[in-house]
């Protein structure tokens, strides 16, 4: 007879206090916040549903939604197919290699405050790099007054900051493809798109859906870097979800509305990226 040994569990319980204080704690307080109506520490009022119902009629907050899901889908349009390029494109051995991911590894060092700051003078018409040649080159380029100007800005500035990110992960599923597949496919005179799509492709799947669902959850929280490069404008063209939920929680110190709109925020972004785990398993599946 099997004896198991239920002390095992003592070894997990850490663990178990620590997602308490750091998730399900703030979770249930976020929730007790979303259906009051909050005055001050000392006064506070029921209110049910009724934040619910205002944030999903709330005009605003839609328009903020779809500049997110634009932003967030166009980075994952872009960083993606570039990431695969740069890790196609990298050296597999001899001193190419760490040089490759030094640099790789350098933008994604840097915080994001600084990000923003680095991109803020770069685009600068007068001084900054980006700014002064497309001034030259006879363009109106002015992030801080034209909408598109600005959401172009922002999107590279974030393709310059995270498609490193994808490449490293890309890199790695490539680098774990054992070398008898490129060996059969010399064999069989098998052109490059062949070798990518029948051997490189479907082993990197479960690196790029790791790579999908990390730049679409942090591209949906995105905050800092525009908030520093554009604070939001011209207008509203880069005031994404997460800067309409701080001046809504800081700015108007109106909690209820932000709890409960932080929660909504929270479901929107475990719907889709279960729905991107979904998709991809799937058609691993059928493959």
């Amino acid at each position: 007879m099997k004896v198991h040994n239920n002390k095992a569990w003592w070894l997990v319980l850490p663990v178990f206090i620590l997602v308490a204080f750091s998730a399900i704690i703030p979770m249930m307080t976020v929730v007790n916040y979303s259906v009051q109506d909050i005055f001050d520490p000392s006064t506070r009022f029921f209110v049910g549903t009724e934040w619910y119902r205002e944030i999903l009629r709330d005009e605003r907050l839609r328009d903020a939604l779809l500049r997110q899901f634009a932003f967030s889908f166009s980075i994952l349009a872009i960083e993606i197919p570039l990431g695969i390029i740069v890790a196609l494109s990298m050296p597999r051995r001899g001193l190419g290699v760490p040089i490759c991911l030094i640099l790789l590894s350098l933008p994604l060092l840097i915080p994001w405050n600084v990000v923003g700051t680095i991109w803020q003078i770069i685009g600068r018409g007068d001084i900054g790099l980006y700014g002064r040649l497309l001034h030259n080159l006879g363009i109106d380029y002015n992030y801080a007054s034209n909408t598109v100007d600005a959401w172009v800005t922002v999107l590279i500035m974030d393709v310059w900051h995270w498609t490193s990110l994808v490449a490293l992960l890309c890199y790695s599923g490539l680098r774990s493809i054992p070398d008898v597949y490129y060996q059969a496919a010399r064999i069989d005179r098998a052109s490059h798109w062949a070798v990518f799509r029948y051997i490189q492709l479907p082993k990197l799947k479960n690196v790029l859906l790791i790579a999908v669902m990390l730049r679409f959850m942090d591209s949906f929280m995105i905050y800092t870097e525009p908030f520093v490069l554009t604070g939001g404008g011209p207008g509203t063209t880069t005031t994404f979800l997460s800067q309409t939920l701080t001046q809504m929680a800081v700015g108007q110190f109106d909690i209820g509305r932000a709890a409960a709109f932080s929660l909504i925020y929270f479901l929107i972004i475990l719907l889709v990226t279960w729905l991107f785990y979904t998709a991809m398993t799937h058609a691993d599946d059928k493959d």
